[in-house]
């Protein structure tokens, strides 16, 4: 089978050289074979400073890696196979996507899928529209280590913890949360009402509540360890594991995104996928008012 052509959009991530190299390498001692990544769109955010101040160097590391540099998502659409859409910043999701849904080609947007549950709910509804099979997802949800629990029994609660900066110009839980309530709804799955935070300036805590009375914990830290991991409590035992970079994350994410290329379904349920951005919806609006308990929205 030949290898996918894939067109990259919005090179202001390390995921975007980290993705070449795991793609177009064959030396590369985690190479996952099946797609190129051809050609890419520079892209960057003036709205958000670490989108911007690193558009120019990555940019260039993909010339040297052999990606053709296009001036519009639409010439970097043409004739590829599939689109990996990475622009770091989340508020760019929703318009970049209406391009590329233009093209019915499967769509792989990195996190976060949107920053707000409103864009989020309108790139599902256009790709439904368009028939345009769309995944999102954290690489940490894939890392060795946690992979250790996917056979624990029936999960009643999870916590799930790593770094959680909050910057000036990004929305808070966004950023870094979306990692570990991508880890959190690995395990839960779908099915939380209503979310409540409590926030430090060193630790935030977000609790959700299923409807069936599970309970999962996202843990955010600004002080000690700066790990990513979690503890289960299941109907048999309370199991913990912490992820390891023994194998590269990308890699392991890649080897799920392969198949989604090649098909159009996603491991993740897109419903999954956009309750994600609501409980994180919930867990934002919660902490600016002080702890109050936010339903989740639908």
């Amino acid at each position: 089978m030949d290898s996918l052509k894939i067109g990259m959009i919005g090179l202001d991530t390390s995921h975007c050289p980290a993705f070449v190299k795991l793609l177009n390498d064959a030396t590369n001692e985690f190479h996952v074979p099946g797609a190129k990544v051809v050609k890419a769109f520079p892209g960057g955010s003036e709205l958000f400073s670490s989108s911007i101040s690193r558009v120019e160097g990555f940019t260039n590391e993909l010339k040297e890696l052999g990606v053709e540099i296009c001036n519009s998502i639409e010439a970097t659409a043409e004739g590829m196979d599939a689109f990996l859409l990475e622009s770091v910043d989340g508020r760019q999701h929703l318009e970049q996507f209406k391009i590329l849904a233009q093209y019915g080609k499967p769509v792989f947007i990195d996190k976060p899928f949107a920053c707000c549950f409103e864009d989020a709910k309108a790139i599902v509804e256009l790709a439904k529209e368009k028939n345009v099979p769309v995944m999102t997802a954290s690489a940490i949800r894939y890392a060795k280590g946690i992979d250790v629990l996917r056979d624990a029994s029936k999960v009643e609660a999870c916590e799930a913890f790593g770094p959680m900066a909050l910057l000036d110009d990004y929305r808070d839980y966004f950023w870094y949360g979306i990692h570990s309530a991508e880890t959190l709804y690995s395990f839960m799955g779908t099915g939380c009402k209503q979310v409540q935070t409590t926030s430090t300036d060193t630790i935030d805590v977000i609790v959700g509540i299923w409807t069936d009375g599970r309970i999962g914990t996202l843990r955010g830290n600004r002080v000690g360890a700066n790990g990513f991991g979690c503890m289960l409590t299941t109907e048999g035992a309370t199991k913990f594991a912490l992820v390891s970079p023994e194998v590269p994350y990308y890699a392991l994410m890649l080897k799920k995104m392969l198949p989604f290329f090649q098909t159009g379904v996603s491991d993740i349920p897109v419903e999954e996928s956009l309750e994600i951005i609501a409980f994180l919806e919930a867990a934002s609006q919660s902490r600016t008012q002080g702890g109050k308990v936010i339903e989740i929205m639908k």
